[in-house]
């Protein structure tokens, strides 16, 4: 999956992004700025010769900077703790926007702006399929969910189907059915006992690459 950053910071790989998280981490704690051994701790890194590279990289991206003749070596460079109005994700795989697929577990994050966040614990995902377009939900597209298990009627909603398959679409609820409801006038509602359906999330965001 390709770096997307909607805060800006340079294109970085997946293990640069974590030692930056660290410390900015770090720096929303107010903790000392580390040495190269007690961030390769933190990190579970055993590799020093590895870390000391990522960490170059985020020297060279401006980002961090060492401080030579002190026993504490790494820091922010002003400006980089920006990064604290946004935070990393998980990003749980793919879900429908069509027929219910299975869901794919990956070990990713996405960096979200805080704006595109719910109160709650929130997570990613990437949509597939074009069932929701009329409401701009299109192929290809990154939903933030908040971690939610009701909804109110309306709501677009992560709905598990059977304890096995997920599927992104707006839910009524009434006794004794539960529907989920596509916005494309060519796919068809989807009608559930609603025990047979469990509310994983509800829609609080989306992005967009172009």
């Amino acid at each position: 999956m390709e770096n997307v950053n909607p805060m800006g910071d340079p294109p970085l790989t997946r293990m640069q992004r974590a030692v930056l998280e660290r410390l900015r981490d770090g720096h929303r704690e107010r903790s000392p700025p580390p040495t190269l051994d007690e961030l390769g701790r933190s990190m579970g890194l055993k590799s020093r010769g590895s870390l000391h590279k990522h960490v170059q990289a985020l020297v060279r991206a401006g980002l961090v900077e060492a401080m030579d003749g002190r026993r504490r070596g790494v820091r922010l460079r002003d400006g980089a703790g920006d990064g604290d109005r946004a935070g990393a994700l998980p990003l749980l795989g793919s879900v429908a926007a069509g027929r219910p697929i299975e869901a794919l577990e990956v070990p990713e994050t996405l960096d979200v702006p805080e704006a595109l966040r719910g109160r709650g614990e929130c997570f990613v995902l990437r949509v597939r399929g074009d069932s929701m377009v009329d409401a701009g939900i299109l192929d290809g597209d990154w939903v933030v969910v908040e971690s939610r298990t009701s909804a109110r009627n309306g709501e677009m909603v992560v709905a598990l189907v059977d304890d096995e398959e997920v599927t992104l679409k707006r839910i009524e609820q009434s006794p004794g059915r539960c529907t989920l409801l596509p916005a494309n006038p060519a796919c068809e509602p989807m009608e559930y006992a609603p025990e047979r359906i469990r509310i994983q999330g509800v829609v609080v965001g989306q992005m967009r690459r172009y």
